[in-house]
Parts: C-alpha cells; sequence; structure tokens
C-alpha cells in the first residue's frame, strides 16, 4: 500500500496542477473530466490518509511516542529526496529572516565565523536584477497582447517565486558560513550542504587555489569539493575517510576536501591557534 500511495501522489499532484491551470487560463473542460478529476484528487487523499493511519499506528505499537511516530510516518510515506527538498526550502526561509535581523545559524559563543558569500555576492544581485527585469517586461508584454488576468497572475507569482528562491539562496550563504571550533571544521553551502570535519581527523590545511570546479558541491576520486564560483582556495587532508551527504542524499566516502573561503588565511591562523 506504501508503494501504491506514493505512486497515486505522483501521478495526482502534476495532473492537478494542469487542471487548475487550464482553469485558470479559462479553457473550457467538459464537466465529466472536472468530475472525474476531483474524484480522482479525493480518491488519492482517502488512500494517503489510510497509509498515514497504518503507518502511524503501526509506530505507535512499536512503543514510540506522538511525536517520534508523526515523524516515522513523515519519513515512510514521504521519499527522502522529496523530504531533502522540502527541507532546503523551509531553510532558505528561516535563513531569510536570520538575514533580516542579522543573526547566523551554527555559531556557536567562542566559534569563527568563516564567510564564502562576498565572491559571489555580485553574481547573485546581478541574476536577481535581470530576474525582476524580465519580470516586469513579461508582464508588460501579456498587458500588450491582452493575455487574460489568471495567466498573467499565475506568471507573476512564478516570477515573484524565482526572485524569492534567489533571496533566499543569497541570505542562506551569508546566515550559514563555514565554522571552525576547538572540536571541529564545518563545511556548508547555504541551506543545501553541511559536512563536520573532527579536527582531530585533520592531518593538514593549506591555501591552494582553483578555478575550475565544475559545481557547487562535487566529489571525485576521493576528494570533495565546495565550490564558490567554480573556485575552492583551502584544502584539507584527512587520517581517515569520513562519509559525505551529498545535498540529495547520497553518500561517498572521501579523504580530502577543498573549500572555498573569502579569507583563506585566516582559516589557517585560527587553526594554528
Amino acid at each position: 500500500m506504501l508503494r501504491l500511495a506514493r505512486a497515486a501522489l505522483y501521478t495526482t499532484i502534476p495532473a492537478e496542477v494542469l487542471l487548475v491551470t487550464l482553469l485558470i487560463a479559462g479553457v473550457p473542460l467538459p464537466t465529466p473530466v472536472l468530475v472525474a478529476g476531483e474524484t480522482l484528487v479525493m480518491l488519492v487523499l482517502a488512500l494517503e490518509a489510510v497509509t498515514a493511519y497504518r503507518l502511524f499506528s503501526a509506530s505507535r505499537g512499536a512503543g514510540l511516542g506522538r511525536r517520534a511516530a508523526l515523524s516515522a510516518t513523515y519519513e515512510q510515506l514521504v521519499p527522502a529526496k522529496v523530504r531533502r527538498l522540502l527541507a532546503f526550502e523551509l531553510n532558505g526561509m528561516v535563513s531569510l529572516g536570520l538575514w533580516v535581523t542579522r543573526r547566523r545559524h551554527g555559531v556557536p559563543p567562542g566559534a569563527t565565523a568563516l564567510s564564502y558569500s562576498k565572491e559571489q555576492s555580485t553574481t547573485i544581485l546581478l541574476v536577481l536584477f535581470m530576474m525582476i527585469v524580465e519580470l516586469v517586461a513579461v508582464d508588460l508584454l501579456m498587458v500588450a497582447f491582452d493575455v487574460p488576468a489568471p495567466i498573467r497572475v499565475a506568471v507573476l507569482v512564478l516570477d515573484l517565486y524565482g526572485v524569492l528562491f534567489g533571496l533566499a539562496f543569497g541570505a542562506a550563504c551569508v546566515t550559514r558560513p563555514h565554522v571552525l571550533t576547538e572540536d571541529e571544521l564545518r563545511v556548508r553551502c547555504g541551506a543545501y550542504f553541511d559536512l563536520r570535519i573532527p579536527r582531530e581527523l585533520i592531518t593538514s590545511m593549506r591555501v591552494s587555489r582553483t578555478y575550475n570546479e565544475n559545481g557547487m558541491v562535487r566529489v571525485a576520486d576521493g576528494r570533495l569539493s565546495v565550490a564558490v564560483s567554480s573556485q575552492t582556495n583551502v584544502i584539507v587532508e584527512l587520517a581517515e575517510p569520513i562519509t559525505v551527504t551529498r545535498p540529495l542524499g547520497a553518500e561517498e566516502s572521501v579523504t580530502s576536501v577543498r573549500f572555498f573561503a573569502d579569507t583563506p588565511g585566516a582559516v589557517l591562523q585560527q587553526t594554528a591557534a
């Protein structure tokens, strides 16, 4: 039943979004199609409810408390990749709040915060400016061609969400820096990646600039790269392999970590201290 519930959910959500989009656009749909679509949605919701109740009851029967049982039900019903994507969205919104209040996440008293956002701040601002210009231009074009108001609103909402996503990404990079404490080095990439390296596993750390990194978080040949604008400038060598969880949940073992810091020399000074 769990597999059936997941498959039904994946099938129904895109179909419902398509149906709503057509209705907003003013496309006339036969009544039988509307009735069948809403009936299907109700059946899927009922299936999801029954499946969730059974999972919750099984967890409670295993001795879990209500909160733990609800968490276990959510983890079983929603695939790991979907849960991680939802967490990215939530953490991005939280980062916006932290940025507005000038606070940082995961920087305890006595720890050293190592920023990495300055190198890409100009690029992020340019992208946001272009997105806003595109939003205005597209809306003016739709007005000029007498596009129906519901379609204009739908496109405007999507464009505004894109701007909000860009703001959340930039805020996450500012409010979630790398962190160096007496016990660990924490290497992060906004709200999308977080690696804790125990200091006793670090055998060496040096400055070495690379300008041709592919992607923001990449693992190749036992080496992890956490890049900013295709750059890394600090290399950390480890005494033994550690497990890295990539943004969508895949796990890899690495013995070397490369990352970018705005002031790489400060990383070495704090490590030596």
